[in-house]
This record gives C-alpha cells, structure tokens and sequence, in this order.
C-alpha cells in the first residue's frame, strides 16, 4: 500500500497523526443483522483503529451467512394442524419454510 515504508517509521508517522492500532485475539466474530441473518467470521484477523476520536475495527477472515431462525410457538404449530388436518411433522415444516402462520395454512390447504 505505502511501497517500501519501514514499519517502524509507518507506526511513528501514525502516532505522529494521532492513530493508533490494536490487534484484537478473537477465535470467532458474529455480526446480526436486523433481518435475523447472521454473518459468522472464522479465524477472525481483527486491528482495532483509533483515529480522531472514533474506533473502527478491521476484520477478516474465513465468512459464512446463517440464514434466519424461524420461531415457531406451539400455538402456531397446533393452529395450522387444526386448519389443514395435517400432522405436527408437516406443520413445523410449513411454518420453517414460509415463516408465517397465514402462509403455512394457505401452503398445507392447497
């Protein structure tokens, strides 16, 4: 990034600068969005940057997405079991894979 700058004298003019790095020891970081996904990082490499007074973190490493957990109350599974006489098994499956009461209904009644 900086061609042949000595470390020494990068860490210097960045003090010089007012920032300042830390390096973080993590084994995992989990970021939880508002849509219920969750991005999980592994082996996580993190510097903590500390520049005019805001902290900023830096990381990387090995990503993978958590697709959102579902909820799913007994009142909804017997509800859709009621409505569609269908078994426990396929009204946890509906409700898993539409993630709402009135679709699971309307998807087992079809």
């Amino acid at each position: 990034m900086f061609g042949g700058i000595d470390p020494k004298k990068m860490n210097a003019m960045m003090k010089q600068m007012g920032i300042s790095q830390e390096e973080i020891d993590a084994s995992k970081v989990t970021i939880e969005k508002t849509n219920g996904e969750n991005i999980i990082i592994e082996n996580p490499s993190i510097t903590k940057v500390k520049m005019q007074g805001q902290e900023t973190f830096q990381i990387a490493g090995d990503i993978r997405v958590e697709s959102a957990q579902v909820k799913i109350s007994k009142e909804d599974i017997k509800t859709v079991m009621e409505k569609t006489n269908c078994s426990e098994k396929e009204a946890i499956e509906a409700l898993e894979e539409t993630g709402d009461l009135a679709e699971a209904i309307l998807k087992l009644s079809e």
